[in-house]
């Protein structure tokens, strides 16, 4: 691996662990965040949600059994497991009152087992696992690293931890990339009913959106502003708490940019009287059409807001209600994504 700085802190899901005494010494104190004591005195504690299963990988698995190996961007191998000094076992939770010599081995001695079992989980594309070994591995080595005074062995925990915090720092960004890689298409006919906005958009308004991101370059005219308040509406009354709207556009070319900027600032303060804040923004090169929320749901309509056709009449079916007004030809997108841009 290469010898980047790391950037990442370990470990990220729990404290440190600290020394314990041994059961041979009476009962345990119990941990000062009321966490569960490890069931076996020779292992780190790990979240239970997330906790490594096993030390080894088991054989003969087929191929389909598991997601292809991981690799980093330059295709480098997997990291070679730590071996700790020829030392004789003690555990990690042993008491470190004692000579500190004792203390660095038994952390080192735990290092190393829990990044050998990092090393076979990542062979075994467990990635959610392997990190997390990795990640109390290398917490385990920079507690070892504080406690020696020798520097070439200084020099050595470094190396290892960086290798390890480099693979790391991979698995990490994998891991954002599969969970974001959620994708649904919804294909809308010409003419097609049975599209407004709640139906539409109700299924991703979930009750801990608070904001809501909107890029349309078309909010222009009376039935692109009138669309637009149709889908604040359709928030302000949604079981999601929005406090706040960012709305990114463009200005009318014509002669109706007075009657766009009229209409948006009374929305604006018409939201105000429900605690709601709207955010507006224009822009002259915007194009892309995305509403995202602040859950990570993205829904990208490929008319934006503007899918709907114009009314036969001002007293035909459809004329208030969207659900029954036909629609024209057109794409929905719809991206679960973990990092929502902001405007």
């Amino acid at each position: 691996m290469g010898s980047r700085s790391p950037s990442l802190r370990f470990p990220l899901d729990s404290p440190s662990p600290q020394p314990r005494s041994s059961p041979s010494r009476g009962p345990q104190a119990p941990d000062p965040l009321g966490r569960p004591r490890p069931p076996s005195s020779c292992a780190p504690f790990v979240p239970a949600r997330h906790r490594c299963r096993g030390t080894s990988v088991p054989r003969g698995r087929k191929d389909n059994d598991v997601t292809p190996p991981l690799r980093s961007p330059a295709q480098s191998p997997l990291p070679v497991p730590f071996q700790s000094g020829a030392i004789r076992f003690v555990s990690p939770y042993l008491s470190m009152s004692r000579a500190g010599n004792d203390g660095t081995a038994a952390l080192e001695r735990a290092g190393a087992e829990t990044l050998k079992r990092a090393v076979e989980l990542d062979a075994a594309s467990r990635f959610q696992e392997s990190l997390v070994c990795y990640q109390e591995g290398i917490d385990l080595l920079l507690q070892a690293m504080k406690g020696t005074t020798n520097e070439a062995k200084k020099h050595r925990y470094q190396q290892k931890i960086s290798e390890y915090l480099s693979r790391a720092e991979d698995i990490k960004e994998h891991i954002k990339k599969q969970d974001s890689k959620y994708h649904k298409q919804i294909r809308i006919e010409e003419n097609a009913t049975g599209f407004g906005y709640e139906k539409l958009f109700q299924e991703y308004l979930t009750e801990n959106v608070s904001e809501v991101w909107v890029e349309d370059p078309y909010i222009r005219q009376v039935h692109q502003l009138y669309n637009f308040l149709r889908f604040c509406e359709m928030l302000v009354k949604g079981p999601c708490k929005v406090k706040t709207i960012h709305l990114l556009t463009s200005y009318d070319e014509g002669g109706g940019r007075s009657q766009q900027m009229t209409a948006l600032e009374e929305i604006k303060q018409s939201l105000s009287n429900y605690g709601v804040t709207l955010n507006i923004d224009f822009s002259s090169s915007i194009h892309d059409r995305e509403i995202r929320f602040n859950n990570g749901w993205m829904i990208k309509i490929g008319r934006g807001l503007d899918y709907f056709k114009k009314p036969r009449g001002l007293f035909s079916i459809g004329y208030c209600d969207f659900d029954l007004r036909p629609c024209r030809e057109t794409t929905v997108d719809v991206i679960l994504t973990k990092h929502t841009k902001k405007m």
